[in-house]
């Protein structure tokens, strides 16, 4: 049993604590409904008597993308259960709208199509971004065309067919962090895209710094639990309208089963968040003084992700670790660690990696909920084989020794 997608509430709530939004949004039909927990609809197709009301409501999908007036027709056309997910989430984005898909690449493969279909095949791109997205745009398999540059140099890279400027931040992996606000300025009237994967919108909505379109792989923290691919994209309504034609010609949907679990994630989102930085905050404080550890990378903003570069052998570490778990992803309830210039940023060439910070002794860790002290002593254990180089630092503030510690030898970049 589900609500068909036009009888959704048209108007939204007042605006609400983003904690409330988080477990409320996009199921405040529910009671009348008679339900507690939303529903899952799996239907591919739905009945319908009427084929010439079906054709007009076609017709007007296809002319201007706009959700379908009254019950769903096809499951690449819509679904009651993802467009509960889509509401909920671009009411934690403050956005009027979003699209969602199978995975985060697929919305970003999205995002692009539909600039091309403008006839604004060129992107203004800041590195680090992630490896796959680093990849989409430069291998050209979409037909883009791709300036990289700094944020200083944004400007100057726009020209008259650019569609899109895109950043992440904070970026994968350096955590290295951008003014959203002042690229955005540097941008004009070309829409700036931040990927907002890391930060989640409990730590920073990019629209309310400029950005116009914000992208998640809702694999990570959205879902938050490791069961889960999907990826979303919040943005106006028009631009929006676009993605959904987009995603219905090229496929790229996400399965209603997805769509719930992503719903239930959000639920939990700002308590997994907070509590998993307070941890990587702490853990990020206790590297900077390890004499082990050469430098460490944790934002200003927080947040669950720590980097951190090794003196000795990377590859020594990621095999000790007996609790946190050797995987690539993040987001999870628990703690992953990975080696970037081996996995998730290896397709990537291996200049353009070393330039961007991500160098060979750069370790990626997503802290999870566990207990720190677990955390910490699985850690120290995996370190252990290591000689210390250098003389401890004093304990220092998490923020501050996040930014980056310096380190007092050349880290074998």
């Amino acid at each position: 049993m589900d609500i068909p997608i036009s009888m959704a509430p048209s108007t939204t709530p007042a605006r609400r604590a983003q904690a409330t939004e988080a477990v409320h949004a996009g199921r405040e039909d529910l009671a009348a409904l008679g339900l507690h927990a939303p529903p899952i609809d799996l239907s591919t197709t739905y009945p319908s008597y009427d084929s010439r009301g079906e054709a007009e409501r076609i017709d007007s999908f296809a002319a201007t993308g706009a959700r379908l007036d009254g019950p769903p027709v096809y499951a690449r056309l819509d679904n009651p259960t993802t467009a509960r997910f889509e509401t909920a989430l671009a009411r934690l984005e403050g956005t009027a709208s979003a699209v969602a898909f199978a995975s985060g690449m697929a919305a970003l493969t999205a995002v692009l199509l539909a600039r091309a279909s403008m006839g604004l095949r060129h992107v203004v791109a800041v590195r680090p971004l992630y490896g796959c997205s680093d990849h989409l745009l430069g291998a050209g398999l979409l037909g883009t065309e791709v300036t990289w540059t700094d944020p200083a140099g944004i400007a100057e890279a726009i020209r008259p067919d650019t569609g899109l400027v895109i950043v992440e931040t904070p970026a994968n992996p350096t955590l290295a962090e951008v003014d959203i606000r002042a690229v955005a300025h540097s941008c004009g009237s070309v829409p700036l895209l931040v990927d907002n994967t890391f930060a989640t919108p409990i730590l920073q909505r990019p629209v309310e710094h400029g950005a116009r379109i914000v992208l998640h792989s809702a694999t990570k923290y959205l879902g938050g639990h490791g069961d889960v691919m999907g990826g979303v994209v919040a943005c106006d309504e028009e631009f929006a309208a676009r993605l959904r034609q987009v995603r219905f010609a090229t496929g790229g949907v996400l399965h209603p089963m997805a769509g719930y679990l992503l719903l239930r994630g959000l639920a939990t989102l700002p308590v997994r968040v907070r509590a998993a930085s307070a941890n990587a905050a702490e853990l990020a404080r206790r590297l900077s003084a390890d004499p082990r550890i050469a430098r460490v990378h944790y934002p200003e903003l927080g947040g669950a992700m720590v980097s951190f570069e090794v003196y000795g052998d990377p590859h020594g570490v990621i095999s000790a670790v007996r609790l946190i778990t050797p995987a690539v992803s993040l987001g999870s309830v628990d703690t992953l660690i990975q080696h970037p210039a081996s996995i998730s940023h290896r397709i990537v060439d291996e200049g353009d990696r070393q330039s961007s910070g991500v160098g060979d002794r750069l370790l990626r860790m997503s802290v999870g909920l566990e207990d720190v002290e677990d955390l910490w002593a699985d850690l120290c254990q995996a370190l252990s084989g290591e000689e210390p180089v250098r003389q401890a630092v004093s304990a220092q503030p998490a923020r501050t020794a996040a930014r980056t510690v310096p380190e007092s030898r050349p880290a074998g970049r």
